[in-house]
């Protein structure tokens, strides 16, 4: 199996440690968003996706990406993704990997540190996460996908 981890990590690199343990279980090829090009996404076998959660929503850079991308026949995707309130909101995406010929085969969140807004002032929520249990949570669904590939 042919995997790629895609990520767009801005602030304190939450997402790009789960992309990171992501890669290792599926022994992917693991590329920052802006060290991608849409050719090199669709000839992998199975694709994650991942971003940050900004103001409820992934970040714009990954949706126009996404958006852009040329349609596929029987491509397999991820999303996965940190928040301070580890809410997804994959949803935006999950309908645009669709739109493109992606069968969404799985969804990781997990809660991220945050101290942006109103949270800086009080030194940001969520303080050491994404954690080792987190972490553990991720290779756990890195494995799910895998099975899901039959590539175990």
């Amino acid at each position: 199996m042919k995997a790629l981890v895609v990520y767009v990590s801005v602030h304190h690199g939450n997402t790009e440690k789960i992309a990171r343990v992501l890669a290792k279980v599926l022994r992917a090829e693991l590329l920052r968003l802006d060290e991608v090009d849409a050719e090199t996404s669709i000839t992998h076998d199975v694709v994650g996706f991942g971003s940050g959660i900004y103001f409820s929503r992934i970040h714009k850079s990954l949706l126009r990406f996404v958006s852009e991308l040329p349609k596929v026949n029987r491509g397999k995707a991820f999303i996965f993704s940190t928040s301070g309130f580890g809410l997804g909101c994959h949803q935006p995406l999950r309908r645009k990997l669709s739109e493109k010929g992606f069968e969404v085969i799985g969804e990781f969140v997990c809660k991220g540190f945050c101290d942006y807004g109103p949270f800086k002032l009080v030194g940001g929520i969520n303080r050491g996460r994404p954690n080792e249990e987190d972490m553990q949570k991720a290779e756990t669904f890195a494995r799910e996908i895998l099975l899901k590939t039959k590539q175990i």
